[in-house]
């Protein structure tokens, strides 16, 4: 379970256990062992590898498998099968201290909660040198109404995350710094992006595609021992096991969850998600907003808030699907995803939640109040509005409404935009055994469809540990 605490506020919780939660188990397979002879054997597939032979270049993947014979009969031979776990590396999360403590914010944190902070903020700033009066330099109005939009929630912030905070300091999730003072803190080493999957998805537009009626989804379920060869943007891969598979990438490694789906693909290569015959009751979208700390950085490509509104969602939504987007601290983004982008969706809004990051003592990852870095993200959530009344809707199935102004309280990773789960969160408001779909994912979950053009990045080996093995 991810949910460390769950209070009137909302939720604490530890994203570390609940990936280490998931079954990140690899058999693997020595085949000295095994007998060949033997009719009535098995074999397994354990890994997807690149083909660099193949005829669509270095972006096409072929199954190497490692073949594992499973006898009956002690006299044919036996085969021996070691079950290795991995889990997420825990200093990922390890975020002792906050990222920005300037001082000039101290006074704002131990400041009277209903000082009018807009006012505060709306003061022009001018800087004197000598006799002469340099510029003054305004807030705009789109940082005005961020400072607005705040003051309105900050209560919210600050009640709420404390009441989850000081319930995570008594259960012990959460700890004080000097208690937990070991000399070990020091730089991260963090894995080198070796494999750029959004160049991968790119370059795969220009690969010739697979018939729209041939290989929409393939299964890594299969006991084939032939070599397939595939176009990857043109299909979901499945991974409907109990065990965790591995796949190769331009020589990078990359475990994908037991249950789990997913389509690498960039927007423009949606359609193998639209042909798999499937509508779904939550999606979940991290779209990547435009801003100018990301236009600098080059870190991802953003879209246009009018292409967003051009992807499928309404074709991709089952009835009373509910919609989940993550939105930046940009007015201009809030306002459209609930002026614009849901309406034209056919979605209504029904409630804005709020991720706060905290460090492992509690505190704020950046001050409550910089006009700079908020330590909160906004999610706004909305229901898909039902064209025809549902029929055939089952009378015992009660889906409580989704509740407003929601706090999701937890230490974040050290990875960029590596998001909290929301499964646990969202089960109460989606219909149960309900389809999930997560759009611009950089991770995978067991039970999800997973789409976007980083859709493993976070999947890549060097995030993960051996913990042990055995047979």
């Amino acid at each position: 379970m991810s949910v460390v605490h769950h209070l009137p506020p909302g939720w604490l919780l530890d994203h570390l256990s609940f990936i280490n939660k998931v079954n990140y188990q690899l058999r693997q397979h020595q085949d000295s062992f095994c007998s060949k002879n033997n009719p009535t054997s098995s074999v397994y597939m354990d890994s997807l590898q690149l083909d660099p032979g193949s005829p669509f270049g270095a972006h096409a993947m072929c199954f190497a498998p490692d073949f594992t014979t499973v006898s009956g009969n002690d006299d044919e031979g036996s085969c021996e099968v070691i079950t290795e776990k991995y889990v997420f590396r825990s200093e990922l999360f390890n975020v002792t201290k906050p990222y920005i403590v300037p001082a000039v914010h101290k006074e704002h944190q131990q400041s009277n909660k209903n000082e009018n902070l807009v006012t505060d903020y709306k003061q022009e700033v001018s800087v004197s040198v000598g006799k002469k009066r340099k510029r003054c330099i305004a807030f705009n109005q789109g940082e005005l109404d961020a400072m607005e939009y705040h003051t309105k929630i900050r209560e919210l912030i600050l009640d709420g995350s404390l009441k989850l905070i000081q319930e995570g300091l008594r259960s012990g999730f959460l700890y004080p710094l000097v208690e937990k003072q070991d000399g070990s803190s020091g730089c991260i080493t963090l894995p080198l992006d070796a494999c750029n999957l959004s160049e991968l998805c790119e370059m795969a537009k220009h690969l010739p595609s697979l018939n729209e009626m041939e290989l929409q989804t393939l299964q890594l379920m299969g006991d084939d021992k032939s070599v397939i060869e595939l176009d990857l943007s043109s299909q979901i891969i499945e991974n409907n096991s109990s065990f965790s598979k591995m796949i190769t990438l331009m020589g990078q490694k990359y475990l994908l969850p037991p249950q789990s789906s997913f389509l690498l693909s960039d927007i423009s290569c949606m359609q193998p998600l639209l042909n798999c015959g499937k509508t779904f009751d939550a999606i979940v979208i991290d779209p990547p907003w435009e801003n100018k700390s990301v236009k600098r950085s080059n870190r991802y490509s953003s879209l246009s808030p009018q292409q967003i509104k051009r992807m499928p969602i309404p074709k991709l939504a089952a009835a009373d699907c509910l919609i989940v987007t993550w939105v930046t601290n940009r007015q201009k983004h809030l306002c459209f995803v609930k002026e614009e982008l849901y309406p034209s969706w056919s979605v209504e809004v029904v409630a804005e939640w709020y991720w706060v990051k905290i460090t492992n003592s509690g505190e704020f990852v950046f001050p409550l109040d910089s006009p700079h870095k908020k330590p909160y993200e906004c999610l706004v959530l909305g229901r898909v509005k039902e064209k025809t009344p549902l029929a055939l809707r089952n009378p015992d199935v009660r889906i409580p409404p989704v509740p407003d102004q929601k706090l999701i309280v937890s230490v974040p990773c050290v990875l960029h935009s590596h998001k909290p789960p929301l499964t646990e969160v969202l089960r109460d408001y989606i219909k149960p055994g309900g389809q999930c779909l997560e759009l611009f994912a950089r991770n995978l979950q067991p039970g999800w469809m997973s789409w976007g053009n980083e859709v493993l990045k976070f999947q890549h080996m060097d995030y993960f540990i051996a913990l042990e093995s055995g047979c």
